[in-house]
């Protein structure tokens, strides 16, 4: 049995976390932390967690108090700039630590000042850290003591287009890519821009060319391909509560068809239980992810362009589902464990 500790589980990523933790046959949820309501029931802050919480919220301030009791894991469900600390506690007792914010995501120390307005302190640590997508990272991932979760934009991204940069089929050296999200990728937290009225029968751009996602999609694209490659960014934000539906335009090197890089993609995949590939013609949508860890890939050629769409859960194989399959490797079990869950429809 694996005993977990989830820190920051009040957040929509913590609780989607927390419910896939709570059926997940080989884990004992042992502490969950949260600054703003300890001591407070779960079902206090989500009804409809009423029957299903084993222990209630503590504040995670009390650290020092438990750090060298019986749990072996950690989720770090937290700000930007939080995680590093703890995760500097948390290995150094002798913990794995699967980090689903950003504090370990990038590899340069100066993206943390330039993107996410922090200082890093442990680059030790940051060179350690193995970035969490398991079907292109399982065997690092398997021996790493610090996962860094990716995000949910490049989740999809890098799913979608990684058969083509390992393959050497991208012409040039940018990519151009639009991911549509679901409003519960900006937290729980309220503001005007995230209102229903703002929100409702509207479809809008935001951070166009600036997203802090930029350098981490770049990063790892460019370690997939072997060589420099630029990402042209655009994410909208569309009135649905959760899912990602991303489309890649990629010139292509070679002329081949949609059979041809279809096969490519069957045989890179061959072995990834949650990439599901749509047959040619069909492409996917967020509702047949919604809930799920799968990542859903449709593929099309356009006159030796490349156009690959992709859809995921943005909560799930974006978030908390991703870090549960990194878990599951860490520890030896099978990867799919507490994870195969059907997708919720309608």
């Amino acid at each position: 049995m694996i005993n977990v500790a989830i820190w920051g589980a009040t957040g929509y990523t913590g609780v989607e976390l927390f419910r896939i933790l709570l059926n997940h046959p080989e884990v004992r949820i042992k502490y969950i932390f949260s600054h703003t309501y300890s001591g407070e029931n779960f079902s206090t802050i989500y009804p409809h967690l009423e029957r299903f919480e084993p222990i209630a919220l503590t504040n995670e301030e009390e650290y020092e108090r438990i750090k060298d009791k019986d749990f072996d894991v950690a989720f770090l469900a937290l700000p930007a700039g939080i995680s590093a600390e703890r995760t500097n506690l948390l290995v150094h007792s002798g913990k794995k630590v699967i980090d689903i914010g950003s504090d370990f995501r990038l590899k340069n120390l100066a993206d943390y000042k330039r993107w996410y307005d922090f200082d890093h302190q442990y680059p030790e640590l940051v060179n350690e850290a193995v970035y969490g997508i398991p079907e292109l990272n399982r065997g690092k991932i398997k021996n790493a003591r610090i996962v860094a979760n990716p995000g949910c934009y490049p989740t999809s991204f890098l799913l979608g287009i990684a058969p083509i940069l390992k393959n050497k089929l991208l012409e040039g050296d940018w990519l151009y890519v639009d991911s549509k999200s679901g409003t519960s990728g900006a937290g729980r937290k309220g503001t005007v821009d995230m209102s229903f009225s703002e929100i409702f029968e509207n479809v809008k751009p935001y951070n166009v060319g600036r997203h802090r996602h930029i350098p981490e999609m770049e990063q790892e694209a460019s370690l997939i391909a072997g060589r420099n490659i630029r990402v042209a960014f655009t994410p909208q934000l569309v009135p649905i509560s959760r899912g990602i539906l991303t489309t890649i335009y990629a010139p292509l090197s070679e002329r081949i068809d949609a059979e041809s890089l279809y096969e490519i993609y069957k045989n890179f995949y061959k072995d990834s239980y949650f990439v599901r590939l749509m047959p040619i013609g069909q492409f996917p949508s967020t509702k047949s992810v919604r809930g799920s860890n799968f990542c859903d890939i449709g593929i099309s050629v356009q006159e030796g362009v490349a156009i690959i769409t992709s859809a995921i859960d943005n909560l799930v194989k974006g978030a908390s589902g991703q870090a549960v399959q990194n878990m599951n490797i860490m520890f030896g079990l099978e990867e799919n464990l507490g994870l195969d869950i059907v997708p919720l429809y309608p």
